[in-house]
């Protein structure tokens, strides 16, 4: 039994390796030039004379706001799909467009079309813009980014940056994209080439997301618009020449948390009503002529404590401000070293004062009085010797 197993293993590994790279063999086409892979070709109606089989249908709903312009360009909508094969019926009831499939449709790719133009005019797209859509050269795709970011106000504000001041930023996106875009409540609904589009996709997913700013998306585009003109650089890397944008770290306020309280498992307690306030202050004993007179007395007394605080800062307008001693230690010494000097000086100008009156003074004073003025000391000086003795 071991050896059958064993047999059979061996058996299915040379299967493997004989069919291994069977359908990737080069194929003359590989290497030609000439073909455009990126090409599609107009549909041929001779491509499928016998019509379609089934009944395809698919039906969209769309918004209150959209019944009048709907009716408007409904039969304009009629007309484009007719010409494909396909018929359209537009529900004011239930709110709803439905498109299907008839004898006359040709083309079976073309219901998915008629699917996507429903879809475009209930996401307000313009009605001529939308039935573009059926061309073959030309691809749609609806993003959703209302469930990229759960805060609403920040949701807004991104979606604000991907618009642009004065839509700029939107224009330059279509530009370097090729592709229509409506940006409309929870949606952006685009319209191009399949390379177009999932440029698109990634600039407003990054931008929703806060991954990367849409300006910084434009200048990559531009440089792989000027890289595109090189055809020396037609196949190798782009990598280096495009420029890389590091995520800057910016502070931000810190979100103050609640402290825990310690849990109980009883409620806090009841506040009390306005009746308890009223029987514990004894108000609702009162006749209603004494709770009026006591509420006007206490809305006099709030009127004159108003007029007082309104008259205190009307005053206080008026008051001179104190002035701020800004002298510092250096200041204060210099200040204490000129007050000696002028007390130095006062004092020697004292000084020679003295000097000068005693000067005058002896000038004045006559021989005989001087002398007889010494004679009358000298005794007492005398005793007072030997009083002393």
């Amino acid at each position: 039994m071991e050896m059958e197993a064993g047999g059979g293993e061996s058996s299915n590994a040379n299967k493997q390796r004989k069919h291994k790279g069977k359908h990737d063999k080069p194929k003359p086409w590989d290497d030609d030039p000439n073909i455009d892979r990126w090409k599609v070709d107009k549909f041929d109606p001779s491509w499928n004379e016998g019509g379609l089989l089934e009944v395809s249908s698919f039906s969209t709903l769309f918004p209150q706001y959209r019944e009048k312009y709907l009716q408007e360009v409904w039969p304009m909508v009629k007309r484009a799909l007719k010409e494909f094969g396909v018929a359209c019926e537009l529900n004011m009831v239930e709110g709803s467009m439905t498109v299907s499939t008839t004898r006359q449709t040709k083309d079976p790719y073309i219901i998915v079309k008629a699917r996507d133009l429903i879809k475009l005019l209930s996401r307000s797209v313009p009605a001529p813009q939308a039935i573009k859509i059926l061309n073959d050269d030309m691809q749609c795709d609806i993003i959703k980014i209302g469930s990229l970011v759960r805060n609403k106000e920040r949701f807004v504000k991104r979606r604000e940056r991907l618009l642009g001041p004065n839509l700029t930023t939107l224009k330059a996106i279509e530009i370097l994209t090729g592709c229509y875009i409506l940006v409309q409540g929870n949606t952006v609904a685009a319209m191009g080439s399949f390379k177009g589009l999932k440029q698109v996709r990634k600039v407003v997913e990054d931008c929703i997301q806060n991954v990367l700013h849409p300006v910084y998306h434009i200048k990559i585009l531009l440089m792989k618009r000027e890289l595109a003109k090189n055809p020396a650089l037609a196949n190798e890397n782009w990598d280096r020449f495009l420029p890389k944008f590091k995520k800057k770290n910016v502070q931000q306020k810190k979100v103050k948390t609640k402290e825990k309280k310690p849990y109980t498992p009883f409620p806090p307690p009841q506040p009390p009503s306005k009746m308890d306030l009223e029987l514990e202050s004894g108000e609702f004993f009162l006749s209603e002529k004494k709770k009026s007179e006591r509420k006007w007395q206490e809305k006099m007394e709030k009127q004159t404590e108003k007029t007082a605080e309104n008259k205190r800062k009307r005053e206080a307008a008026f008051v001179p401000p104190k002035e701020k001693n800004t002298t510092n230690e250096a200041g204060s010494s210099g200040a204490n070293n000129e007050k000696s000097e002028v007390a130095a000086l006062a004092k020697s100008l004292k000084k020679k004062a003295k000097e000068f009156r005693n000067n005058l003074a002896d000038q004045n004073v006559r021989a005989e009085s001087y002398i007889a003025n010494a004679d009358q000391a000298r005794p007492n000086k005398k005793k007072k010797s030997s009083k002393s003795d």
